[in-house]
């Protein structure tokens, strides 16, 4: 990646696709040239909440909502330490910022950290092509990083797809950390941190939870060197057949029967865990507003996603695994993917979201309540 940040908002950009559509715009953001997979997401709002998840990492991002930077950029809503988008996409970007908690503009932002990025171009079409022809390479160019359209498809097809991408350990902490309980302290649990979101510890913090959040590469001695009453499995980038590392952990922990929770990429890994495959989505789950059903109380929830990827276990029936039966709890009323796991005989399950709501609705927040059950039963 090559980048300038001088000059981005008069600089013309281009942006490829590997099968070789092109769409023309203005440069937003850093001026140069960026690489990743193409996705969209749905959400009208929390643009700053997307840009800051992990999850992100090496995929160009489409907003489907056509004005985005409205409120700017405030130091309070990261959810890591940096951008982690390798792109993003626009249609019609703010001119002024207007929020009372705004610091700087988000092109400013985007500028400042080296996020390429492209506005102007028609997103209603681009995120057509993509559901169309699905989530696929691609590369943004600018300034000067312009050439011809072969030139420019042909680097973009050199790009490493995302099928066979193992990417959390280069977004989790290297080190350990520990967020606190807020008021009393109940439970202690360990975290792996597989690309977390800062607003799920906090979460766990608010049900008086000290969080110790470990590296990805964390060994199940080290995750119980701190002596869990529970242990969670975060969200995270990339392709979850080559997390043979925390699923060799999550084994550890179901055979131990601790009670554990995973989101996101944590539920692919139980899914694996348990046996069942994975398998790429056409064009994933980004936003926050997928519609996702408790299959155990009926109730429809609106939920905030971003997969690419989703676990392969049979809704029809429940499943004898290793560590007892399991089956699927939640579904996602758009396409019925697996969209969570439970089982019947230890205290585990997950969800395909992310309840942390951040950004989001609440309608999953229940989900850290049904943790602390867990453990709160355990201890019993």
């Amino acid at each position: 990646m090559t980048i300038s940040t001088r000059g981005a908002a008069k600089a013309p950009a281009v942006l490829v696709l590997e099968d070789g559509r092109a769409f023309r715009g203005r440069a937003y953001g850093a001026v140069g040239e960026t690489f990743g997979e193409a996705v969209f997401s749905t959400g009208m709002t929390g643009y700053q909440e997307t840009l800051t998840d992990p999850s992100y990492h090496r995929q160009v991002v489409v907003m489907t909502a056509p004005h985005v930077g409205n409120t700017g950029v405030n130091d309070e809503d990261p959810e890591s330490k940096q951008i982690w988008v390798a792109g993003y996409v626009v249609r019609d970007p703010a001119r002024v910022p207007s929020n009372w908690r705004s610091r700087r503009s988000l092109d400013e932002e985007l500028a400042s950290q080296g996020v390429v990025g492209i506005s102007g171009i028609d997103t209603r079409a681009l995120t057509r092509h993509l559901r169309e022809r699905g989530a696929m390479r691609v590369g943004i160019f600018s300034g000067n990083a312009i050439a011809d359209e072969g030139t420019l498809l042909a680097r973009v097809r050199q790009a490493p797809e995302m099928n066979g991408a193992d990417l959390s350990a280069e977004v989790a902490t290297k080190e350990t950390y520990v967020v606190p309980a807020i008021g009393t302290k109940k439970f202690t649990v360990a975290a792996i941190d597989l690309g977390i979101k800062g607003m799920t510890p906090h979460r766990m913090a608010e049900r008086g939870i000290e969080v110790h959040v470990l590296p990805a590469t964390a060994t199940l001695e080290e995750v119980y060197a701190v002596q869990p009453d529970g242990v969670f499995f975060s969200n995270g980038p990339g392709d979850p057949s080559t997390a043979d590392h925390p699923v060799s952990v999550m084994q550890g922990v179901l055979e131990r029967q601790t009670p554990l929770f995973g989101i996101c990429f944590g539920n692919q890994i139980l899914g694996r865990a348990l046996g069942f495959g994975t398998y790429k989505l056409k064009y994933g789950h980004r936003g926050i507003n997928q519609p996702v059903q408790d299959r155990s109380t009926g109730k429809v929830e609106v939920t905030a996603h971003n997969h690419g990827f989703a676990v392969d276990a049979p809704l029809d029936k429940v499943s004898d695994t290793a560590y007892g039966r399991a089956e699927v709890s939640h579904v996602c009323l758009n396409d019925q993917v697996v969209e969570g796991l439970q089982l019947l005989d230890r205290p585990a399950f997950s969800v395909q979201y992310h309840p942390e709501a951040a950004a989001g609705p609440h309608d999953a927040a229940y989900l850290f309540d049904r943790f602390v059950s867990l453990m709160e039963d355990q201890r019993a």
